[in-house]
């Protein structure tokens, strides 16, 4: 099994995971946010399944050099937040992650498995080499290919853990 072969093995498994978290909620469920000791306030399923489909879109997209299909195919407008539409929900205060509400668990699952098929169809196309091209030199030591592909993996498995446990508190 070669590296790709794992990735896409990885990654091939999320979708399933995001459909876990939204089956059968309504907008109210997907909006729900627990509360933390001390008042606090948990992420929503909606926040938790947005933000793990932005942060593959955004981070897919500038490996691969392409345009974001949260902007480039409507996906922004289809969701009508009150956001930029370059933000990923990093750093979303309170407020902001209120502001992630959906209608619908079809659509998270529509724009997850659009982020989905492209991230396929983009590894695809990759070889073993281009693992190791760095896609980042923010970070010390730069960051390759291989090392966004798996920390995408592990947020996206991160957050759709939470939105299922956030589920398991409502149902």
């Amino acid at each position: 099994m070669s590296s790709i072969d794992i990735l896409e093995e990885a990654f091939g498994r999320i979708p399933d995971a995001v459909r876990r978290a939204v089956k059968d909620l309504d907008a109210d469920q997907l909006a729900f946010r627990p509360t933390l000791p001390g008042g606090l306030r948990g992420n929503s399923v909606a926040w938790l399944i947005w933000h793990l489909a932005r942060v593959q879109d955004n981070h897919l997209a500038d490996a691969a050099k392409v345009p974001e299909l949260w902007t480039s195919r409507g996906w922004s407008e289809r969701f009508n937040l009150n956001l930029d539409g370059s933000d990923t929900g990093y750093g979303h205060t309170s407020a902001q992650v209120d502001e992630v509400r959906t209608g619908s668990a079809q659509l998270l699952v529509d724009y997850y498995d659009a982020v989905h098929a492209r991230t396929m169809g983009y590894l695809a196309g990759l070889g073993e080499a281009d693992l190791n091209r760095i896609v980042d030199i923010s970070w010390n030591p730069p960051v390759t290919l291989g090392v966004r592909l798996v920390s995408v993996i592990e947020d996206c498995y991160q957050h759709a853990g939470q939105a299922s446990y956030v589920r398991g508190m409502m149902v």
